[in-house]
């Protein structure tokens, strides 16, 4: 914004200032033909005897302006025409018949029965003027527009590097301690003594958790397999995962949701979505309220809406909240809604936006996916 705002200053401030010296060449430009009229006007009704010298100076100054000499009958001489643009006569004439319909002629009286006529053209300075703020303008919008697409690659490009170094790091830190896990619990189930069937099944829950946080971030940074399954089937799945595992102060209502609607997902990161989309619903309701999860066919698209009853998002926050590093919680990175975003536009080729707002009343957010 800043660039633009800049360019179009400058672009601005060239025209108002070229147009302003334009205009000023061009009344100077008008005053010299006068001038030069008036001084071919006394050469012919001077004296033989005249000193008309100056008058000739006058003439011989002007070497700049095209302008041409006629009478009634067509014109008698010129001056200052590009001989290389206008080689035959015929284009020479037609030049000077253009002249006659583009601009008013300065009239030279020499009896009272004869007049000439001076039409004349704009000199090539006062026309490359009048050009030069639109190609000042263009390589101005030019330089903004290469600066603004190699600024957002560059940034974009950052936060790529961010955001898969991130998510490979930390599938490599979870990886070590499940592989650890996994060896004690196979060591444990060899000699049942050490512990009880139950210590068994519940470190088998969180093993298989480890394993899916640890797919969904392997798959940053790389192309997921997506696979047609029921997108209604797999939301429940996700909401009863979180459900189980929320406060009982929060409750969830699932509308009723058709059967075989299908849709290309990655399942991981789908529940992945539906996961950080209930924790942000959660944290604005300040772990108190309730959610509202439904899921349409509209079209050839699947529509999930997400309802919270939190404090709601100001309407001009409605884009900034899918911005990393944006967070409004004294704890946290800001990277759980911009990952959806990115896990639903760049993998999923769907949409994600905040649908609405009512302050400390409802919030909603939308998932557009295509119907497979």
């Amino acid at each position: 914004m800043v660039l633009l705002l800049l360019a179009l200053a400058i672009g601005l401030f060239s025209l108002d200032y070229s147009n302003k010296m334009v205009k000023k060449l061009s009344l100077e430009e008008r005053r010299k033909i006068s001038q030069w009229a008036e001084a071919n006007e006394l050469i012919a009704k001077s004296e033989p005897e005249e000193d008309i010298s100056f008058y000739a100076k006058i003439i011989e100054s002007n070497n700049t302006i095209p302008v041409f000499l006629a009478d009634a009958s067509g014109y008698l001489t010129y001056r200052n025409v590009d001989t290389g643009l206008y080689r035959s006569k015929a284009k020479l004439d037609a030049y000077f018949e253009e002249l006659k319909l583009e601009t008013t002629p300065i009239p030279i009286k020499i009896t009272d029965d004869y007049s000439q006529y001076v039409y004349y053209d704009e000199s090539s300075i006062l026309k490359q003027l009048k050009v030069y703020p639109f190609i000042q303008l263009g390589i101005v919008s030019l330089f903004v527009l290469v600066s603004y697409f190699a600024f957002s690659y560059s940034r974009r490009s950052e936060q790529n590097q961010v955001w898969v170094g991130l998510a490979k790091e930390t599938a490599h830190q979870l990886g070590t301690p499940m592989s650890s896990l996994m060896a004690w619990v196979d060591l444990i189930e060899s000699d049942i003594s050490f512990a009880n069937a139950e210590s068994f099944g519940e470190m088998r829950k969180d093993l298989d958790r480890l394993k899916v946080i640890t797919e969904r971030f392997s798959k940053i940074g790389s192309t997921p397999v997506l696979n047609k399954v029921d997108i209604c089937a797999e939301l429940r799945n996700a909401i009863s995962y979180i459900r189980v595992r929320s406060s009982e102060e929060i409750i969830y209502i699932i509308e009723e949701m058709p059967v075989n609607l299908y849709a290309e997902i990655n399942i991981p990161l789908f529940e992945w979505v539906i996961e950080n989309v209930c924790k942000n619903a959660i944290d604005a309701m300040e772990g108190r309220g309730t959610i509202t999860i439904s899921c349409r066919l509209k079209g050839q698209s699947i529509i999930i809406d997400i309802s919270d009853t939190g404090k709601g998002i100001p309407k001009a926050l409605f884009k900034r909240v899918f911005k990393p590093g944006y967070t409004t919680k004294k704890r946290g990175w800001g990277l759980g809604l911009s990952l959806v975003k990115r896990i639903i536009e760049n993998y999923h080729k769907g949409h994600i936006f905040v649908r609405e707002s009512i302050p400390n009343k409802k919030t909603t957010f939308r998932i557009s996916l295509r119907q497979s």
